[in-house]
C-alpha cells in the first residue's frame, strides 16, 4: 500500500527553493525522513499534513491531496512535533484525552483511549501529573502517546528522541517500533540521528538541498561493501592469519568477526578460502556475509554526488 506518493514536489518561500522537484513514494511500515538542516524535511512534512500548499507537482497522502482535502487527511493522521512546548497546566490525560476528541472519538472513548495509550507509553502512573512537570523524556512520551491514541493510518514523528540521553532514546526507539508492529499503523520519523533511524526503520528517504537524494529499503541502500564478514565461535585472529597467508587482506576486528576483502594477489573465492580455514583450524562458523555500509556511510556518498553512491565503504 502506498502511503505518501509525490511527484515533481515544489515549494518556494520568495526566492528560496525549499523544495526542488521531490518525486518519492512511501510505502508501509517505518520510514526515515533524513537530511541536514535546510534540506526540506520540514517542509515537505507542513505539506504531507496539509498546512502549506506545494507550488507545483502532485502529492497524495493516503490517497488524498492534502492541499485540497487538509482536514480529512489530517483526521487520519497523528502528529508529534520536534518542539516541547505543551499546555504545562493540563494533565497528560487531558492533553491526550483533547487531541483523541479532535481526531473524532466520543468523550468518553476519547478519555479510555488516553489512558490506554499513556499506559502503554509507560506513563500510566503519571497520566494525572501536569505536563509543566514532567522531565524531557516524558514529555516526549506524551507527545507520542498523543500521535497515536486515536489510532491514525500513519504517524508522523519529529525528531522523537530530541532532548534524550542514550537509555531514554533506546526505550523511545524500542517503543516506536513496538507501536508500529502491534498495532499496525504507519510511521515517518523525521531525524537527524542516522544510527537510530537504521535501527527501527525499513526504508529511507534522504533530502539534500530540497531533493531526494537516495530513497529506498535500508536492506537494499547498505548493501554495497567490498567484503565479507566471517563469525565464528572464538579465535577470530587465527582465522584472520590463515586468510592472510592464502592471498587475502583479512583482519579480527574482535575474537568472533573478522573482515575479509579479497587481495590483488588471491586468486579464490572468499567463501571456499573461509571454509578451508575454518576446517584447517578446527573452528565453529557462525556465519559469513556480505559486508554491509552504515547509513551514516550512505548518506555521506549522496553528499559528495550520486557517483560516490555504490563505491567503496
Amino acid at each position: 500500500m502506498v502511503i505518501v506518493e509525490s511527484a515533481g514536489v515544489v515549494k518556494r518561500f520568495g526566492s528560496t527553493v525549499a523544495l526542488d522537484g521531490v518525486d518519492v513514494t512511501i510505502g508501509e511500515g517505518v520510514t526515515g525522513l533524513l537530511g541536514a538542516n535546510g534540506a526540506g524535511k520540514t517542509t515537505l512534512l507542513t505539506l504531507i499534513l496539509g498546512l502549506r500548499s506545494r507550488d507545483l507537482g502532485e502529492l497524495r497522502v493516503l490517497g488524498a491531496d492534502p492541499g485540497t482535502a487538509g482536514p480529512e487527511v489530517r483526521q487520519r493522521l497523528g502528529f508529534a512535533p520536534e518542539h516541547h512546548q505543551l499546555p504545562g497546566d493540563m494533565t497528560a490525560a487531558d492533553l491526550v484525552a483533547h487531541i483523541a476528541r479532535l481526531h473524532g472519538l466520543p468523550r468518553v472513548g476519547a478519555t479510555q483511549r488516553a489512558s490506554d495509550t499513556l499506559w502503554e507509553v509507560g506513563l500510566g502512573e503519571e497520566r494525572f501529573r501536569p505536563i509543566g512537570t514532567m522531565s524531557t523524556g516524558q514529555r516526549q512520551r506524551v507527545k507520542l502517546a498523543q500521535a497515536v491514541a486515536h489510532h491514525p493510518e500513519l504517524v508522523i514523528l519529529d525528531e522523537p528522541t530530541d532532548g534524550l540521553d542514550p537509555m531514554q532514546r533506546t526505550d523511545m526507539l524500542a517503543l516506536i517500533s513496538r507501536l508500529a508492529t502491534e498495532h499496525g499503523i504507519n510511521v515517518l520519523i523525521s531525524s537527524h540521528h542516522l544510527t537510530e533511524v537504521e535501527r527501527v526503520c525499513n526504508s529511507v528517504v534522504m533530502l539534500d538541498a530540497g531533493r531526494v537524494a537516495r530513497a529506498g529499503r535500508v536492506s537494499d541502500l547498505t548493501v554495497g561493501g567490498t567484503g565479507v564478514i566471517v563469525e565464528v565461535y572464538e579465535r577470530a585472529a587465527d582465522l584472520a592469519a590463515a586468510l592472510v597467508g592464502s592471498g587475502f587482506e583479512a583482519r579480527a576486528v574482535d575474537d568472533e568477526v573478522v573482515r575479509l576483502a579479497t587481495a590483488a594477489e588471491s586468486t579464490g573465492e572468499p567463501a571456499d578460502a573461509v571454509r578451508d580455514a575454518v576446517a584447517d583450524l578446527g573452528l565453529r562458523l557462525r556465519s559469513i556475509l556480505p559486508e554491509h555500509r552504515s547509513l551514516a556511510e550512505v548518506f555521506s556518498a549522496t553528499q559528495n554526488g550520486p557517483d560516490d553512491v555504490d563505491g567503496p565503504s
